[in-house]
């Protein structure tokens, strides 16, 4: 109780601190800190001018972590992210032997800006990173600090000149966040602040040792089984051609969610409740990630474009129709009926 009313007094002061540069997206911070304390990934998605990049920024300065920014263009290279081997000189003996030079993916937390922008073999050696915690150069394995995190920005106007990410690459980021325009008076406030002398200053919160140590608590936080399978049951009603699947979902969705999409569910549920003081995971935590979770893991067809009907849309009508509790089955039952 003790370690996690400490995650949640951290998680409080991380807020703090963010809030001195950044205006609003409270929705967006949680689910940040909730992807770092169960050592995942995200993929942020917004129009350009949202503070995106001051955010990731601010954020690693926050938790006193290394930070890259890596601007993903079409001419750039694997090597040029993950580093290279280079020929040197040693002048003691007058042999020459190969030195790794580390790239910018050797940072805790990374920031790839418009990752969709840089061609299929940049993006896989960014992903090999983020999934095995490890670069391969010139067939030696180089591994990544620890923590690491790569969170991912993509611009969803213009795609113009892009490599989209496949489904199974998007699957490797934990939560799909949308970053969307604040409110009238955030954005006053924006404003205030940006066009003044304003600085913020940003105090160090957590150190990476803390970070590591929270990550493990959130591990060990424990799971009811009904709880598991109620996160079972958003991914399950998603495969519109296994098992018994709402009529809304045969009609908009081509490809559910995988297993991956439950371990990340469960994840993300045991990181909220530790952010919000709780040593246990409730339906609300699950209810609570399932949107980012779920976002870019369910593929809709033409019916669902064609009717405006998005993603979201169809995890909050799931939200609607399954039992938060096992008291509630035969509740849901008489009002599917």
């Amino acid at each position: 109780m003790s370690a996690i009313e400490r995650l949640k007094d951290g998680y409080q002061r991380i807020t703090r601190e963010l809030s001195k540069a950044i205006v609003g997206q409270q929705r967006v911070i949680e689910e940040l800190l909730i992807a770092i304390f169960a050592r995942g990934h995200c993929l942020l998605v917004g129009v350009p001018g949202l503070a995106k990049t001051l955010m990731i920024r601010t954020l690693a300065d926050a938790l006193h972590l290394s930070f890259s920014r890596i601007q993903f263009t079409p001419d750039l290279m694997p090597s040029d992210i993950t580093g290279t081997e280079v020929l040197q000189e040693d002048k003691a003996t007058g042999q020459r032997l190969f030195k790794f030079l580390h790239g910018p993916l050797f940072s805790n937390v990374i920031l790839a800006d418009e990752v969709n922008r840089t061609p299929p073999k940049t993006q896989a050696a960014l992903l090999e990173a983020m999934q095995e915690r490890q670069v391969t150069v010139g067939g030696n394995k180089h591994r990544l600090p620890d923590p690491f995190f790569v969170l991912a920005t993509q611009n969803p106007i213009e795609q113009e000149g892009t490599y989209p990410l496949p489904e199974a690459q998007q699957d490797r980021f934990m939560f799909n966040v949308l970053v969307d325009y604040p409110e009238e008076e955030e954005e006053f406030r924006i404003v205030q602040m940006t066009t003044g002398i304003h600085q913020a200053n940003v105090e160090r919160v957590l150190s990476a040792t803390d970070i590591l140590e929270m990550q493990d608590l959130v591990r060990k936080v424990p799971v009811a089984d009904y709880v598991i399978r109620y996160a079972m049951k958003f991914t399950r009603l998603t495969r519109r051609d296994k098992g018994d699947v709402p009529d809304f979902i045969r009609k908009f969705v081509t490809w559910g969610a995988g297993p991956r999409a439950t371990q990340f569910l469960v994840l993300g549920g045991k990181a909220r409740a530790v952010l919000h003081g709780r040593y246990y995971v409730s339906c609300e935590d699950i209810r609570a990630v399932a949107i980012p979770v779920l976002r870019h893991r369910i593929i809709t067809n033409f019916n669902a474009e064609a009717e405006g009907v998005k993603p979201e849309d169809i995890v909050r009508r799931l939200t609607e129709i399954i039992p938060r509790d096992p008291n509630e089955e035969q509740l849901a039952k008489v009002r599917s009926a």
